[in-house]
């Protein structure tokens, strides 16, 4: 085993046992390893952690490169970004699984969803958001089994559907068997595998808080936020590092052996016929010193490697997350797709009448070089910080919401639907930090359940189920997800939209107007923001050319080269040439 020190070596044969479900079971089903206070139990001791971490498979996984069955290009249609745990329940227990997501399929085909982002679905310790990683080849048990996930896969392929998952390669879960085994002993082969300091390094501040943390004060355990922790006494020693605090330890990714099982286990999945992944806060796999931690070049010249890797197999695909400079990551020579963070916004801004926001969605695609046409958009996800639900976003006025909603489907880039969006799903109040995005699915009316389980549901439900959930919504031809559906259908059917350069933007009032073409298919796009009908010069339009209404538009309604939307109207037309 190379670059791994003589202690490792010595573990070699044990190392490579494969894992053992029913002791990492035990391992992880207490809240913490060993609660602190009165009633304790004993804390297990290096030598037990040791063997346990022994335990943890990273053997080597070769690649298997078969044929993907899903048609080319299948990346640029819409994906829907899921949350397992709050989608549908299968068992009753109030939690999703993947039986259940499987079992609703036939609606995210009918919705004409081509690509499934799954937030992560592996061995977890917080038992809800899922980043603190305990096992990167293990299904979180709540969730089901890897027999789950492989008929998953089955029955997405069998409707068109690619399926890519989160994979959270910065950081372990403090709770990993590795990261306990190396923090509880200096000479664990196990310890370079995370960043460890013998005293407290100084002048850090990543979002307020100093990122290093006392090993033996073991602050994984605390329930405060990291800036509210106690201060390390005079003279401790040992310190570990994590990015996003005490919980969740930074892998040391400068080490060839860590390195090594993380190209492994992304293996892992894309042999079971994974589709690709959305890979977890790249920008900080490495981190130079106190000034120079966020965004090195050595943190994209790695996420250029797993790119490559990922792209070796068959029709595979990744996005990443990078909300320092999206633009750079989205680069093919970084990480091919990443989320436009800093432009996304202006879509729910535009909706409700920002006339700067109106001229940024007319030129951001406009001056951008031809390799940002691989970005990925989206109005809001299962982060606070990328914003509330739509609907609370923009206070429940269905008009201004369809509107946000056409500004992105409609332009260049793979569009994000968060499961719910395409309904209207509201935000739960009351909740803490993001829990408010991330309640049950509204699959009905029922005020108790909302279809999602047969059970008592783990989260408060939406607050306005009663109206915005998938059973009326599918059957109101006016919703908003009938509105979703026909966009959708619309970027099915036109590679203009799906894939096409974006030509002749401009803005007329409140009115945004642009064209997308790709070889022979050439559309024109006009979304008016604002409470008045828009007379709208089209430029650009060829000479003699004439305008086929293909959405919310008629013939009547264009003369010539000039067209009139509808207030806060959207319209499609099909440029049809002499």
């Amino acid at each position: 085993m190379p670059s791994l020190s003589p202690a490792a070596q010595a573990l070699a044969p044990w190392l490579a046992r494969p894992f053992l479900p029913t002791l990492m079971a035990a391992l992880l089903g207490a809240s913490a390893l060993w609660p602190a206070g009165a009633g304790a139990v004993a804390a297990p001791t290096p030598q037990a952690l040791a063997a346990q971490a022994a335990q943890v498979d990273i053997s080597p996984v070769p690649p298997v490169h078969r044929p993907s069955t899903l048609p080319a290009g299948w990346h640029h249609g819409v994906f829907m970004e899921i949350f397992v745990r709050a989608f549908a329940d299968s068992n009753g227990d109030g939690v999703g699984d993947l039986k259940g997501l499987t079992a609703k399929l036939d609606d995210l085909k009918d919705l004409g969803i081509s690509g499934i982002w799954l937030m992560p679905i592996t061995a977890n310790a917080d038992g809800d958001h899922g980043y603190a990683t305990t096992d990167f080849r293990a299904i979180a048990p709540e969730y089901g089994t890897l027999q789950d996930f492989d008929e998953l896969l089955r029955q997405a392929h069998a409707r068109g559907i690619g399926v890519v998952m989160d994979y959270v390669i910065n950081h372990a879960a403090a709770q990993h068997p590795l990261f306990q085994a190396a923090v509880v002993d200096p000479k664990s082969p196990w310890r370079d595998w995370f960043v460890f300091a013998d005293t407290e390094p100084q002048g850090w501040d990543i979002w307020g808080k100093n990122p290093w943390y006392l090993s033996s004060a073991q602050h994984w355990n605390s329930k405060l936020e990291p800036k509210d922790l106690p201060k390390a006494p005079p003279g401790a020693r040992d310190f570990y590092f994590g990015t996003f605090g005490p919980h969740m330890p930074d892998f040391n990714m400068r080490h060839p052996r860590v390195l090594q099982y993380h190209e492994d286990s992304l293996r892992f999945w894309l042999n079971r016929g994974l589709d690709g992944f959305r890979l977890d806060a790249v920008p900080h796999l490495i981190e130079r010193d106190a000034v120079n931690w966020n965004d090195q070049p050595e943190s994209r010249q790695l996420t250029k490697r797993l790119q490559d890797l990922i792209a070796a197999y068959d029709k595979r695909w990744v996005v990443c997350e990078a909300t320092a400079e999206p633009n750079d990551w989205g680069h093919p020579q970084v990480c091919g797709s990443a989320f436009a963070f800093g432009y996304v916004h202006h879509f729910v801004k535009a909706a409700q009448g920002d006339t700067a926001s109106i001229q940024e969605l007319a030129r951001y695609w406009r001056e951008a070089p031809p390799e940002r046409f691989g970005m990925s958009t989206m109005i809001s996800n299962h982060d606070i910080f990328a914003g509330e639900r739509l609907w609370d976003q923009v206070k429940g006025d269905e008009a201004r919401y369809k509107l946000a909603a056409a500004s992105y489907l409609l332009q260049p880039g793979t569009p994000f639907i968060y499961f719910g969006e395409e309904i209207g799903q509201a935000g739960v109040p009351g909740l803490p930090g993001d829990l408010p995005l991330r309640s049950p699915r509204s699959w009905t009316p029922d005020a108790k359940t909302a279809g999602f389980t047969t059970g008592q549901p783990f989260r408060p439900l939406a607050p306005n189920l009663a109206r915005y959930n998938v059973q009326s919504q599918s059957a109101d031809p006016q919703s908003i997800r009938s509105f979703y559906k026909a966009l959708i259908a619309l970027r099915r059917a036109h590679p203009s939209i799906a894939q096409g350069r974006f030509e002749h933007s401009a803005v007329q009032g409140q009115a945004l107007v642009f064209q997308r073409s790709h070889a022979a298919d050439r559309t024109l796009v006009l979304i008016n923001y604002g409470t008045q009908p828009q007379a709208v010069d089209v430029p650009g339009l060829p000479a003699g050319a004439r305008l086929q209404p293909l959405f919310q538009a008629q013939s009547s309604q264009a003369q010539g080269g000039r067209v009139t939307v509808p207030a806060q109207g959207v319209q499609v037309w099909q440029v049809v040439s002499p």
